[in-house]
């Protein structure tokens, strides 16, 4: 149930523009704004809602040319696409990679007469993150919308660093919020970053290893320890039989199932496919399955290593963004044990949308693990080190050859789920610590 939401906070993305993260899944701004749900600005928009604020969800983007009013029609949010400044379109039509931490990762090899321009590209490397922002005209929307707050996404972003200006210049809190971010694009910023951060109004940051970082780092303002939100009446336990029969897994087979973006290194899925390789080799008589569920710039990478597996039989992709929960929590409920294997996360939602979904968890020692799976198996999960195949096979074997084991610890990760990270727990903390009603 939803309170009248009576005021409005403004959550802004720290991507310089909304096409570097939807073109690489394939999807259009018409999808974008009608369908997607998969972002900490949906989840965060969802539980403030159901505290009774409103939110006003702001991106950018290179190919507009006027700002557009939109609405999320999953959440009902209101939702603005502003166009980027024309000079950081000009200098991103010359990127290769718009956040590279050096010119030849950031605009290719540098050859020819253009060497000349060496100066130029080192100072275009070192501003364009900054010039992706429409100050004037970020500062309009809020207006318009009477947003009494900002948050912005990563405050180890030049985005951040904008939005305390824009705050300070239009009288507005800031906040920043941690999604994984936490190193610098530019040199700039160990100028601007300790000084925004000590002039924002405080920082959201779901782990406890991070919190220790920015306190060690900075002079950091409050800090309010908030977990992403997972809507448990979208995500629970639903549909296994009919979906083993869809995707034609035996009744009995023993499933694993993983699902993200295709993103190697970071998901740590050359990891899995190790341990997976290694637990199938073990266990040749048993029927096992492992379910992957997702898209993303490594699928071409991705298909290569399956193609060459020795275990390529027993593992199943799905090769497209999941976008509807009622769709990925079937999925989800096909599997006997979720893993998680990421190398690099901030407080990640896939986790806990899985333990929603009633799976027990086998999950690599990244940040914000240790956070969701608070008392380990008590929470309803067993953590294993970084990088170790051997361990995180081993982990597995020992969930699926003892089926009580797996059902007690599914138990309480439905109810570690629920009792922390719903929209209703995740959105009256945020109105806590935003102070919006003294605002």
């Amino acid at each position: 149930m939803h309170r009248q939401c009576d005021r409005a906070v403004a959550l802004v993305s720290w991507s310089s523009v909304i096409e570097h993260f939807l073109d690489p899944l394939g999807i259009s701004l018409e999808t974008f704004c009608t369908e997607f749900r998969g972002s900490w600005l949906f989840g965060y928009a969802a539980a403030l809602q159901r505290v009774g604020v409103r939110p006003v969800l702001i991106f950018f983007s290179k190919r507009l040319s006027s700002p557009s009013r939109f609405t999320h029609v999953p959440t009902g949010a209101t939702l603005w696409i502003l166009p980027a400044p024309r000079l950081y379109r000009i200098v991103e039509r010359r990127m290769v990679y718009p956040y590279g931490q050096n010119v030849v990762h950031m605009f290719g090899e540098i050859r020819g007469p253009r060497r000349a321009l060496l100066p130029l590209y080192a100072l275009a490397r070192e501003l364009a993150l900054y010039l992706a922002t429409p100050l004037v005209a970020s500062a309009r929307t809020m207006r318009r919308e009477d947003c009494a707050a900002i948050i912005c996404q990563e405050y180890e972003s030049p985005r951040f660093d904008e939005c305390v200006l824009l705050g300070k210049l239009t009288r507005r809190r800031v906040f920043g919020c941690f999604q994984g971010g936490n190193y610098r694009h530019s040199r700039l910023e160990r100028v601007t970053r300790p000084l925004a951060i000590r002039a924002c109004a405080g920082l959201i940051i779901g782990s406890s290893s991070e919190a220790g970082r920015v306190r060690t780092a900075y002079q950091a303002p409050r800090i309010g320890q908030i977990f992403n939100p997972v809507d448990t009446d979208a995500w629970r336990p639903d549909g296994r039989a009919e979906t083993r029969a869809t995707l034609a897994i035996p009744p009995a087979a023993q499933v694993c199932v993983w699902h993200g973006r295709i993103a190697i290194e970071k998901k740590g899925l050359d990891v899995l496919l190790d341990a997976w390789e290694r637990l199938c080799r073990d266990r040749m008589e048993d029927d096992l399955r492992l379910l992957l569920i997702g898209q993303g710039d490594d699928a071409g990478a991705l298909s290569r290593r399956l193609s060459s597996s020795g275990a390529r039989e027993r593992v199943f992709w799905i090769d497209r963004f999941v976008n509807d929960p009622a769709i990925a929590r079937r999925y989800l409920c096909a599997g006997d044990v979720y893993v998680f294997t990421s190398r690099y996360e901030g407080f990640p939602v896939a986790p806990i949308e899985a333990m929603a979904c009633g799976l027990p968890v086998v999950a690599t020692d990244v940040e914000g693990v240790r956070e969701i799976l608070e008392h380990g198996e008590a929470s309803g999960g067993v953590v294993v080190p970084l990088n170790d195949p051997a361990a995180l096979a081993s982990a597995i074997g020992r969930l699926l050859d003892d089926s009580d084991r797996r059902r007690a610890l599914a138990e309480r990760a439905r109810e570690r789920a629920e009792s922390g990270f719903s929209l209703d727990a995740t959105g009256e903390s945020l109105r806590a610590f935003l102070g919006v009603d003294a605002v």
